[in-house]
C-alpha cells in the first residue's frame, strides 16, 4: 500500500508526512537507526519522490546531506535477559578498543563472574560490594539487579569508561549518589558508605587509581567484597593490581578482610601463571573456583574463564 502509494502521489505531502513519522520523528532522533540504513531509506524516498514529478521537497534532501555527513554509529544498544525475567541493558562500543581503552564493551569474564554471582548470591546479599574496572557495569548491574547487596561501588580510573558506566547505571533503572563520578582521593577519611536496605542498594560510581588511592582512603569504602573481571589481561598491570590488594588487606586490619574473587579469560596462560606467581610472592593464597563450561550470556565459543578466590 504504502509502494503503491509512493507512485500515484501527485505532491509531497505524502512524502513529507512519511519523513517526519520515520527518521524525523522524535523516537526515532532518541534512538536512530544505523546511519548505513538511514541512507537507503532517504535515497530510495528521494527516487519515489522524483517519479512522481512534483516538486522538490527540500527536507527530504537536507536529511540525506546530513546523514551523508554523519559517520557510522560506533556504538550499539544489548541487552542480557536475567534467570529472573529481568535484563541488563548496555550501551557498547562496537569495536573492541575504542577512545584508548578497552573497557567499552563487555568481556567474556565478566558475564561468566555475573552468572557465577547469581548462583551464589549469598556471598553479595546486603553487603557492601567494591568492584575493580568495572567497565561499562554489566558485572556490577546484574549483582544489584538480583544478589540485593547494600551498596555497591563501581570503580574504573578511564573518563570515557566512566561516563558510559554512569549513562549504563541509569538506563537500568539504578541511582547513584548525587554528584556525577565520586572520587575516592577526596572523600572524607573514614566516611563509612551504606545503604539504607538491600532491596534498593546505594549505588556509587568511583573514580578509583589503584597506584595513588591511600589505605586510609580503602578503609572509608568499609568493602565487605571485592569483585574484579578481565583486569588481568596484561603483565604491566599485575604488580599495580597486586599493591592495590596489599591497601585492600592492611586498610581492615583491625576487622576481617573482604572476601575478593577475580575472573580471568586465559587468553595467555604465561600471563596467567605469572599473576598466580605474583601472588604467591607476596604470601597472598587464592584457590581457583572453576567457571560453567557455559554461560547463558554467551551464544557463541564458550571461552576458557577462571574465578580465583583470593585471601588477603
Amino acid at each position: 500500500e504504502l509502494e503503491q502509494s509512493l507512485r500515484t502521489a501527485a505532491d509531497s505531502a505524502l512524502l513529507a508526512d512519511i519523513l517526519h513519522q520515520t527518521i524525523l520523528h522524535p523516537l526515532c532522533v532518541r534512538y536512530p537507526p544505523s546511519a548505513k540504513y538511514r541512507r537507503c531509506f532517504l535515497t530510495e524516498l528521494i527516487k519515489k519522490h522524483e517519479s512522481t514529478a512534483a516538486e522538490p521537497l527540500d527536507e527530504l534532501y537536507d536529511a540525506l546531506a546530513d546523514v551523508l555527513k554523519e559517520e557510522e554509529s560506533t556504538h550499539c544498544y544489548k541487552n542480557y535477559l536475567l534467570p529472573t525475567g529481568d535484563c541488563v541493558s548496555l550501551c557498547e562500543s562496537t569495536a573492541l578498543i575504542s577512545g584508548g581503552t578497552t573497557g567499552l564493551v563487555t568481556w567474556e569474564a565478566a558475564l561468566h563472574l555475573a552468572q557465577w554471582a547469581l548462583e551464589n548470591p549469598r556471598v553479595f546479599r546486603d553487603r557492601t560490594i567494591l568492584e575493580l574496572g568495572s567497565g561499562i557495569g554489566f558485572t556490577g548491574i546484574a549483582i544489584c539487579k538480583t544478589c540485593q547487596p547494600r551498596t555497591f561501588i563501581f570503580s574504573d580510573c578511564h573518563p570515557r569508561v566512566l561516563s558510559q558506566l554512569g549513562e549504563n547505571i541509569h538506563l537500568n533503572g539504578l541511582i547513584p549518589e548525587p554528584g556525577g563520578t565520586w572520587s575516592i582521593q577526596t572523600e572524607s577519611q573514614g566516611q563509612e558508605v551504606e545503604g539504607e536496605n538491600c532491596q534498593t542498594p546505594k549505588v556509587i560510581v568511583a573514580e578509583l587509581d589503584w597506584g595513588s588511592v591511600t589505605e586510609e582512603q580503602l578503609l572509608g569504602l568499609s568493602a565487605d567484597v571485592v569483585i574484579a573481571a578481565d583486569v588481568v589481561y596484561d603483565p604491566e598491570i599485575i604488580s599495580a593490581l597486586i599493591g592495590m590488594l596489599q591497601k585492600l588487606s592492611t586498610s581492615r586490619a583491625d576487622t576481617k578482610a573482604p572476601e575478593v574473587f577475580i575472573a580471568f579469560t586465559i587468553r595467555n596462560p604465561a600471563t596467567y601463571e605469572l599473576f598466580q606467581a605474583e601472588l604467591d610472592k607476596v604470601g597472598i593464597r587464592w584457590q581457583t573456583i572453576p567457571a560453567h563450561r557455559s554461560c547463558n550470556f554467551l551464544y557463541d565459543v564458550q571461552p576458557d574463564v577462571t574465578i580465583l578466590q583470593l585471601f588477603i
